[in-house]
């Protein structure tokens, strides 16, 4: 009799219509994994943050439909990963089960649904391609908190062969479509972070230049390109360059300019209010020869392949910490890598988080 596997899907979710905006962003910003402020100043700073953000954020959700569109993408994904891991591992019976950090389902009920299903093996799957302790970790977090108990954990995946050529096959395509204009500049961008988390020791933008680093090799005809980073909030100075700078620049200089969501597997509130409207008036508003988003990756084939393969190797071998490669692959002065947090050394672990 085959296994009963369950794979966890972590993303950060999203609000499903307009009443949920301000709880889904008082939620967010109360993570302490987001907000580096001590109880209660930290839920105070979310019910403020969430207060004075809520109404134009819900504009905008409301140019989506009332609310974000990332659940149902994600249950397209695992829809697509089911079919994909059901005819790998055809003698086990594999379900899928979303867990959203910040709104429903949330992760606690995963946890639930999946002790309630009686699974024999669990694979947890962040669909945050490159690790953070903002992402990744405090979806782990949560999983333990939840007591989700023991699991085969993905950590990343910011060099996996498939998910490269997925990127890589995207901005081909958009690049094709857009008539293969020349002068082009590729705009790699990717969700920011405060400099102060990177300087704790997070490899997300060592991870993040891993990934355009891998794309680009397979993009010789485009090899005008920067990797940058969007969606600043509140007054602390974040990594760089920004995205809204690098789209200023290049417009200004005259260039065609391709915009790839890089650190994002689907559609939500950065690339389709932020990227297609925000940016795309900037980058016309300045002189640009042409503007043209790569879509995210949503169900790509290859993408789905990359995650197929990624649980398939996590089931192989005990319990605890998978990473892409069997070790640690980000540079030592990344402490709050998870393998060098748990202190991995081939033997598989569960990671610590933040």
């Amino acid at each position: 009799m085959g296994r009963k596997i369950a794979v966890v899907l972590f993303n950060l979710g999203g609000p499903d219509g307009q009443a949920s905006v301000k709880p889904f962003l008082r939620n967010l910003f109360n993570d302490p994994a987001i907000i580096y402020a001590p109880w209660p100043v930290r839920p105070l700073l979310a019910w403020l943050i969430s207060t004075t953000r809520g109404p134009k954020a819900a504009k905008e959700y409301a140019k989506m439909g009332g609310g974000s569109p990332i659940v149902p993408e994600t249950e397209k994904q695992a829809a697509a990963l089911t079919s994909t891991l059901q005819a790998a591992l055809p003698g086990d019976e594999i379900r899928c089960f979303l867990a959203m950090r910040y709104w429903h389902p949330f992760t606690h009920e995963a946890a639930e649904a999946v002790r309630a299903w009686g699974a024999d093996e669990v694979v947890l799957l962040p669909l945050y391609p490159q690790f953070s302790t903002t992402t990744t970790a405090s979806s782990l977090k949560a999983w333990r908190d939840a007591g989700g108990g023991d699991a085969r954990t993905i950590c990343c995946f910011p060099r996996e062969a498939d998910f490269i050529a997925a990127h890589a096959g995207l901005i081909r395509q958009a690049w094709e479509t857009a008539g293969k204009p020349g002068n082009v500049r590729v705009l790699h961008s990717a969700h920011g972070l405060p400099e102060i988390t990177i300087q704790r020791g997070d490899p997300y933008q060592w991870q993040v230049e891993e990934t355009v680093k891998a794309v680009t090799t397979l993009l010789p005809e485009l090899n005008d390109h920067i990797t940058c980073f969007q969606s600043k909030v509140g007054p602390l100075k974040w990594i760089g360059p920004s995205t809204e700078d690098m789209v200023e620049e290049g417009a200004k200089e005259g260039k065609h300019i391709i915009l790839s969501p890089i650190a994002f597997v689907s559609e939500h509130i950065e690339t389709l209010v932020e990227l297609d409207e925000e940016y795309a008036e900037l980058a016309h508003e300045h002189g640009a020869a042409g503007y043209t988003r790569v879509p995210a990756l949503g169900v790509t084939p290859d993408f789905i392949k990359a995650l197929a393969g990624l649980v398939v190797d996590a089931l192989d071998g005990p319990a605890g910490l998978k990473p892409p490669s069997g070790k640690p692959i980000c540079p030592a002065e990344f402490g709050r890598c998870p393998c060098r947090e748990a202190g991995y050394n081939g033997e598989p672990r569960q990671p610590e988080a933040a």
